[in-house]
């Protein structure tokens, strides 16, 4: 019998006789105008469709009937999404252990309020501190219709401040209802020289008031502020010891939102951020407030674009920060975003028209760097974050390294789901056999031989996971690896896909999958280094639902992490042949955060993918490292590692605020004691 293939047969038509090779690409232009043509089709039937639909609702909603039921309508949402909000927890358990975050939550509000104010003894020796650089910051704050009570607490916050060198530049394009902003704000400046205020002929909307703030500027480095919000008084004096210490020209913080009407300790959303993070912030504005960077990295740009009104930060943030030399967060609490009924914080339908903008923001910027045919979809944790699909560059060849000893079963479902669930064609399974005992295994490998793309190659050592795999490698034809656990099943059809369009970016080393308990309860969604017991590293997010959405949505869009397992791990053959593949060292455990930190030494990101799904019945195949001689050999990779990465341990991990206890995997805060 002819061998069956699981990959398409490579064909070089440079090999073919000039006759063949007209052949071969008449043939793949019919293939492409048959694809296209069907697609063509498809698009016409759905924009026809949309257009009927949109018929139909535009009739619904002009109805009288619509009308007179919006409160049942009403109540009926309240309860959906509430059901909704439950089933993302996904059980009783979960459910439990969100209240338990939140009287977690509820503790660590009270250290970060206005307790955590500088005593008047701090205040004091903040404003004398001597700093190696004079540098004045420019405030921007563009005004309009500013409720009286939100402009004097927003000034006062500023004049608060313990670093005194600011200039605050007020643009106001308030109407003549509000002419109070105006009386104000022209009162403040006559008792202060720092205060700068000028009325706007007509409103310019966010971007246009703030580049007429942006005018008046003169300081060294630009702030920038909403009018109704709050500033920590050390916030200028944090970020002067940024500055001054690391070099910092681009600078952000954490923040909070809180009641409108009530004082910064009313609290209702605590966002704690990791450090700089491009595909994180590509898909979601993480970085928002409290924005400082230094006035160079303007030249030869707008502050704002107007044509991203709604959005106008994010579009900022993505240009200043792909130019910045360092960017760095202070993981601190030292910006207070209020929350009422006009403002985004409370609610994006205030402002429709973000969403489109924020699309917009993150489409400029990608292809300003390079990218083309990518999909911008916003994801069901918030119509802003989105899921960024990059389009795959030719069709590489994947070599799939799947170590193995005994476990018929665990290993059958593994190879079957890839050679099934795979809509990815160039690719090639080895299996590294590992001294199995068992006649079932050598029957199913007889199985296997009908693919030409599944190759078994036999390790004979003694069981070593760094070794296996570097073993396996050395065999591989393919431009990228993907090391998988024997353990695990493909669920996502595309998975290669969503490994690759990752993998194959120049800035990324390892690029990683969302791991699925049996119960579909998450056994992995990213790694960071020094959580759990052993301060070494763990995973994020650990047996939550697979219907979670995670802190601040963080379990719906690609995101950069420290590392990610090697239960599903995807990376560039030759950055792996590079760095000496696993390093032997670590047999058992931690091979692949240690790999992980290696490419991150070498300036690479390694890209955690929700996108790409498997289960992982985690440790079937070799047991669970508990107890006995497996718990010692635990115990004394685990103080390797401590070793080895002492500095980046105590450094904590960038992606992991310092503000999030390292005791949980679920993004609990840390209760100061």
């Amino acid at each position: 019998m002819g061998k069956q293939q699981g990959s398409r047969a490579e064909i070089r038509p440079e090999e073919l006789s000039q006759e063949e090779q007209l052949v071969y690409y008449r043939e793949a232009y019919l293939r492409e105008r048959r694809k296209a043509a069907a697609l063509s089709g498809r698009l016409s039937d759905a924009n026809a469709q949309v257009e009927d639909l949109s018929e139909k609702l535009s009739r619904i909603k002009g109805s009288g009937i619509w009308k007179i039921s919006k409160p049942v309508r009403s109540l009926y949402h309240f309860m959906k999404r509430t059901k909704d909000r439950i089933g993302r927890y996904g059980s009783l358990r979960g459910v439990a252990n969100k209240i338990r975050n939140k009287m977690i939550e509820r503790q660590a509000r009270a250290q970060h309020g206005t307790a955590s104010f500088p005593t008047p003894e701090e205040r004091e020796r903040q404003r004398n501190t001597k700093f190696s650089r004079d540098i004045c910051f420019s405030i921007l704050v563009p005004l309009y219709n500013t409720p009286k009570r939100f402009l004097l607490e927003m000034l006062q916050s500023v004049l608060d401040q313990t670093y005194e060198k600011w200039q605050l530049c007020l643009a106001d394009g308030s109407d003549d209802d509000h002419s109070y902003v105006g009386e104000i704000c022209r009162e403040y400046a006559s008792k202060d020289e720092r205060v700068c205020y000028r009325k706007l002929e007509k409103n310019e909307g966010i971007s246009g008031n703030t580049n007429e703030c942006l005018k008046m500027a003169k300081g060294g480095y630009i702030g920038l502020f909403d009018h109704d919000d709050i500033l920590h008084p050390a916030a200028l004096y944090e970020y002067m010891l940024r500055i001054c210490g690391e070099g910092a020209d681009y600078l952000y913080c954490d923040e909070t939102t809180f009641k409108g009407n009530k004082t910064i300790d009313h609290m209702l959303t605590l966002h704690f951020k990791p450090d700089y993070s491009i595909d994180n912030l590509r898909a979601n504005n993480y970085i928002c407030h409290f924005s400082v960077f230094d006035r160079e990295l303007l030249e030869g740009m707008e502050l704002f674009r107007s044509r991203f009104d709604g959005s106008q930060d994010h579009d900022m943030i993505l240009r200043l920060t792909s130019k910045a030399k360092h960017v760095v967060h202070v993981p601190k609490l030292l910006y207070y975003w209020r929350s009422h009924k006009a403002s985004v914080a409370a609610d994006i339908g205030a402002k429709s028209y973000a969403i489109e903008a924020a699309r917009n923001a993150v489409a400029d910027h990608l292809r300003v760097n390079g990218f083309e045919n990518f999909e911008i979809v916003s994801t069901k944790a918030f119509e802003t974050i989105f899921r960024v699909k990059y389009e795959v560059q030719g069709n590489p060849k994947i070599s799939i390294v799947i170590p193995n000893k005994d476990h018929v079963e665990d290993l059958s479902r593994c190879v079957d789901s890839v050679l099934k669930q795979s809509t990815y064609d160039n690719y090639e399974i080895i299996i590294v056999e590992n001294n199995s005992e068992t006649k079932e295994i050598e029957d199913y490998y007889k199985t296997l031989e009908k693919y030409e793309n599944i190759r078994i190659v036999r390790y004979e050592g003694e069981f070593n996971y760094s070794k296996i795999n570097n073993f396996g490698v050395s065999f591989a034809t393919g431009e990228y690896l993907v090391l998988l656990n024997n353990d695990t099943q493909v669920i996502s059809i595309n998975w290669l896909e969503e490994l690759l369009m990752y993998a194959q970016r120049p800035d990324v080393g390892a690029a990683g999958a969302k791991l699925y308990y049996e119960d579909r309860t998450i056994q992995h969604a990213g790694i960071v280094i020094g959580l759990g017991a052993h301060r070494t590293a763990g995973h994020t997010h650990y047996k939550e639902a697979r219907t979670n959405l995670g802190y601040m949505g963080r379990l719906c869009y690609a995101q950069d992490v420290s590392a990610v397992t090697g239960a599903c791990l995807m990376v560039k053959r030759a950055l792996y042949e590079e760095l000496g593949g696993l390093d032997e060292n670590f047999a058992i455990a931690l091979n692949d955060v240690d790999f992980c930190l290696r490419l991150r030494e070498k300036g690479y990101l390694n890209v955690w993918n929700p996108y790409c799904e498997l289960y992982h019945f985690e440790s079937i195949s070799r047991g669970l490292d508990d107890g006995g001689e497996k718990a010692r050999r635990y115990d004394e990779e685990s103080a390797r590692f401590r070793e080895k990465w002492k500095e980046e341990l105590a450094e904590g991990d960038p992606y992991y605020n310092p503000n999030f206890s390292l005791d949980r995997s679920d993004y609990a805060l840390r209760i100061n004691q």
